[in-house]
């Protein structure tokens, strides 16, 4: 299936910060956390900072704008600015996430219990979508690998699986007639990959709350991989023996593999991956060469020795 595309948009796109503001209820319950400061809470928005990431690149960021306005989250539609305009209806307090499968403690926490014990970090990270267009994003989150340890994974844990809210009520991609996908979203990584460094999961951006349209209140971010691996507003993460199924891959098993790594050397069936168009850069600035493993193959490229990866789209 095609990813829909659409023209930049403006401004005007963005769901309006007065739309999500009230998650600043749950940030007030986050005061302890080790090494995160909340800033004071101002009329437009919740406040967010942490501790600066070495994992972060120091290319230009894309902007808050372009960021919030142009997105792919298919339970709000599948036009590029769908989620902006329509996401902010969804209710993301009060939020839970379970944490169960092949784990030791298993739980269901309230977002704020799940978010309290991690130690918040700003991480800029090229973000590449399997369209080849990209961004920049200042994400702050903590890393996965803290919360599965937390857990104590069994000896056959040997993936991860990740699930989306369904609220077709807020959600108006899920009660569309003809929907996209298969409700709900589904995910998954293999637990290596989980627990790399890298891999995070994001309660914020550019030093605020996370929007709506962007994968409120907690989404999956793993920059060596295109960007539909980065599941949005999760509501359970289970540790699981065997290769979960995704979503992308349940609708089309030849277009999108479980791994989906940035690969520049495997096209889409439909388009190469050799290059990307960087949003909000300008038509000017002209297409820029996609890098492999989108650029962080030091730290992610021992985990595929020996496999083929071209196989492994």
């Amino acid at each position: 299936m095609l990813i829909r595309h659409a023209p930049d948009l403006t401004e005007a796109h963005v769901t309006p910060k007065q739309a999500y503001v009230d998650r600043r209820h749950f940030l007030a319950g986050l005061g302890a956390v080790a090494g995160a400061a909340l800033l004071p809470v101002s009329a437009d928005a919740a406040k967010l900072s942490g501790a600066k990431s070495a994992y972060s690149t120091d290319e230009k960021q894309t902007s808050f704008e372009d960021v919030t306005s142009y997105n792919n989250f298919y339970e709000f539609g599948t036009d590029k600015s769908d989620p902006a305009a329509y996401a902010g209806k969804l209710t993301t307090t009060p939020w839970s996430i379970k944490v169960d499968g092949l784990v030791n403690k298993p739980a269901t926490y309230a977002l704020e219990e799940f978010i309290k014990p991690y130690r918040l970090e700003e991480r800029i990270y090229r973000h590449r979508c399997v369209e080849a267009w990209s961004m920049v994003v200042p994400w702050l989150g903590f890393a996965l690998a803290d919360v599965i340890k937390k857990a104590e994974p069994q000896g056959s844990a040997k993936y991860v699986a990740f699930e989306t809210l369904v609220r077709p009520s807020e959600m108006p991609g899920q009660s569309a007639f003809f929907p996209a996908l298969k409700w709900p979203y589904v995910e998954g990584l293999r637990l290596d990959e989980a627990l790399n460094p890298l891999t995070m999961l994001a309660v914020g951006l550019y030093g605020e709350t996370l929007p709506n349209q962007n994968g409120a209140p907690l989404r999956l971010v793993v920059p060596w991989k295109y960007g539909f691996k980065g599941i949005k507003s999760i509501v359970r993460i289970s540790l699981v023996e065997k290769q979960p199924r995704t979503s992308w891959n349940l609708e089309n098993a030849s277009e999108y593999g479980f791994y989906s790594n940035v690969n520049p050397e495997v096209d889409h069936p439909r388009w190469s991956q050799a290059s990307e168009r960087r949003i909000g850069a300008g038509l000017l600035a002209g297409r820029q060469p996609t890098l492999m493993f989108n650029g962080y193959g030091d730290q992610v490229a021992a985990m595929y020795a020996g496999m083929d990866l071209k196989a492994n789209y």
